[in-house]
């Protein structure tokens, strides 16, 4: 353990000069006792293993959860799984691919990396990338709050239809969580303290998920519909029957979704920086740790959801339960749980929007805590008059998700690596740099096919809303 502690104050460069390139101190960490680790001068972690995994998987838990199950009823179970699959798998390497390049250089800010592959340009463009992703992100938290508080206190009061009091207002109530619960935690000075929030948040995500799971076992099919949704269209053959393969017009957006429920990679480096005896081996356990935990709950949401709805599933999960009975009260408080999940990750995305836009305006000062609360402030407004003013911003989601995601998963981490990781080390033409330019690629392609669909559904005039992270 002392050994470790001393090494890990030392400069990256003795690796090299022993011949060891970064790669292998990342994953032989058994091995690096004689080598020499970048220094986070500025920060000493303190953050264990499991509250580091709980804060990265927090990061990733996101609202579209609550689509995923509408997800696999337009591709079917196999090919949902084979999506799944490839997005988690291809999200673990680019946090390789991001912890290679910080290790290179011992920089802990995603967009400071930007900076050191493409000067001050490519500082701007990670920190607009950031700032704009996680934007969509937060806004898409406090939409649910805006419209599924209200019938939370509805039910619970036992009225069955929304009246005109204030504290069934969802923009009188979003404005009230922002004060009282997340501007409180956005303004601790480390990320590593909201940890506790984050395992509680997660927390309330596994109640969701056993209640999904639950109740795939009480609700017969065909659906008995109640109330309003009595009407219901005509019942086929295979209302009732899982399907394993399928492709309609739907299908072109799975991809896009899964994508953006697994962004986490703005958070990956402030919470390695932030991590106890940080090392590159152990950053990526975590990593991988995180997400193939939201791997599984992703995954067993999505097949319990369709299993219990089939082709009737909707984009939003909890929706489709109300049309069996409105006031179940398994159901209420399974909403009341995402409502407090996904307000206590509000907290945990602002944190990268502050540093990138720290880095941007202040890059050299000093930490302050009027401008660490003035920026939160400012980012909170913001975001309560989006949510508040714009009704209906899917369209722009759409566009955020299919630029952004694909941004910070696939194309920046692979041009970061081969600009970053020195021409000695990796040649340009190894496998590596090869493999990182392939990535980046697919990236390319993913974006353009996913605003192809937008656009083309805009042109239709359709209009589809599957949720974002």
């Amino acid at each position: 353990m002392e050994m470790e502690k001393i090494t890990n104050g030392m400069n990256h460069d003795g690796a090299m000069e022993a011949g060891i390139p970064p790669e292998e101190e990342k994953f032989l960490q058994h091995k690096d006792n004689d080598l020499k680790r970048p220094q986070f001068t500025d920060f000493e972690g303190k953050t264990s293993f499991g509250m580091s995994v709980f804060n990265l998987s927090n990061a990733i838990m996101g609202s579209g959860i609550l689509g995923l199950a509408y997800a696999m009823s337009n591709t079917g179970i196999v090919l949902f799984l084979i999506l799944l699959t490839c997005i988690a798998c291809l999200s673990c390497y680019s946090i390789h691919l991001l912890l290679c390049s910080a290790g290179v250089v011992g920089i802990r800010a995603y967009e400071q990396l930007g900076q050191r592959a493409f000067g001050h340009p490519g500082k701007i463009l990670a920190a607009v990338i950031i700032t704009l992703h996680n934007i969509g992100a937060m806004s898409s938290y406090l939409f649910i709050v805006k419209s599924e508080l209200p019938l939370v206190i509805q039910a619970f009061l036992g009225q069955t239809s929304i009246t005109e009091n204030w504290f069934m207002n969802g923009n009188y109530l979003i404005i009230i969580v922002t004060i009282c619960v997340i501007f409180p935690l956005a303004t601790m000075k480390h990320l590593g303290y909201l940890g506790y929030t984050s395992g509680f948040s997660l927390s309330c995500m596994v109640f969701f998920l056993s209640a999904v799971i639950y109740k795939k076992f009480n609700i017969a099919c065909p659906l008995e519909t109640f109330g309003n949704f009595s009407a219901t269209p005509p019942i086929s053959e295979d209302t009732c029957a899982a399907k394993y393969f399928t492709i309609n017009h739907e299908t072109a957006y799975t991809i896009p979704i899964l994508a953006f429920a697994f962004v986490c990679h703005p958070e990956v480096l402030p919470v390695y920086t932030e991590l106890s005896n940080p090392t590159k081996r152990r950053m990526q356990t975590i990593g991988n740790v995180s997400v193939f935990g939201m791997f599984i709950m992703y995954f067993f949401t999505a097949i319990f959801g369709y299993l219990t709805f089939y082709g009737g599933t909707e984009a939003e999960l909890l929706h489709t339960y109300s049309r069996v009975d409105p006031l179940d009260t398994l159901i209420l408080c399974v909403r009341l749980a995402v409502l407090v999940a996904v307000t206590l990750t509000v907290p945990v995305v602002l944190f990268p929007i502050r540093r990138a836009l720290q880095q941007l305006l202040f890059p050299e000062k000093p930490f302050h805590w009027l401008r660490h609360i003035a920026i939160a402030v400012c980012l909170l407004f913001a975001v309560n008059l989006l949510v508040i003013f714009v009704p209906n911003i899917r369209d722009i989601f759409g566009i955020t998700g299919a630029t952004t995601a694909p941004t910070l998963i696939f194309i920046l981490p692979g041009l970061f690596y081969i600009r970053i990781i020195p021409k000695n080390q990796e040649p340009t033409r190894s496998r590596p740099k090869i493999q990182a330019a392939c990535f980046t690629t697919l990236g390319f392609i993913f974006m353009i096919m996913s605003l192809t669909f937008i656009i083309l559904d805009w042109i239709s005039g359709e209009k589809r809303s599957l949720g974002g992270h």
